[in-house]
């Protein structure tokens, strides 16, 4: 079942929460405002006449809050790092299974280079192997595109395994101009569900 993204009152993404999470939300009547169609309905226990309660929950849903701080950098692991480079190699641009990529260090770390999302990219096994304790220009490897920091929008996308059509909507419209978003292959991965 797909979670419900969540939303601060300003509409910056915060996270991907569950259902329960969410009911919670409308019980204590924390929803500013939803989007998204049809809303997903969670079901709770019977009364005594035999019916039962349930609760519509949209896909979208802001909450009462406002992030205190919406330019946070998402951590850098291999699953959004790999993700954010579209599950490529950025040295032989071939595509590969999450479990076939390595994180690469554009500055080796043994030559001063960080551990951050600019200084990191994805690479197979061979081209890493390949490229070694050098720079890509040492070794004669070209990066296939440019290494960014994912932002808020792009952060929480990077976290969905499952997402809806709405949720995916609005989440494209605050992705930046660093990748082809739209370009292909897919770079998301992520089934995108469409609720009839």
């Amino acid at each position: 079942m797909a979670r419900v993204l969540y939303l601060d009152a300003g509409g910056m993404p915060l996270r991907w929460i569950s259902l329960e999470a969410a009911a919670c939300l409308y019980a204590r009547e924390q929803v500013l405002w939803e989007l998204g169609s049809p809303p997903q309905s969670l079901h709770g226990g019977y009364n005594r006449s035999g019916l039962r309660s349930s609760l519509d929950i949209a896909p979208v849903i802001a909450g009462c809050r406002v992030s205190r701080n919406p330019v946070r950098v998402p951590s850098l692991t291999n699953a959004k790092l790999f993700a954010r480079d579209q599950y490529l190699c950025l040295y032989c641009g071939e595509q590969f299974p999450r479990s076939a990529l390595t994180r690469d260090h554009i500055v080796p770390v043994s030559r001063g280079g960080l551990d951050t999302w600019k200084n990191t990219c994805a690479a197979c096994r061979r081209c890493n192997q390949a490229k070694g304790a050098q720079t890509p220009e040492e070794a004669g490897m070209s990066l296939l595109a440019v290494p960014f920091v994912p932002n808020r929008f792009e952060a929480v996308l990077l976290q969905a395994h499952t997402i809806l059509a709405d949720q995916m909507a609005y989440l494209k419209a605050g992705l930046s101009r660093n990748r082809d978003w739209d370009g292909k292959p897919n770079i998301w991965q992520i089934p995108v569900l469409r609720m009839n």
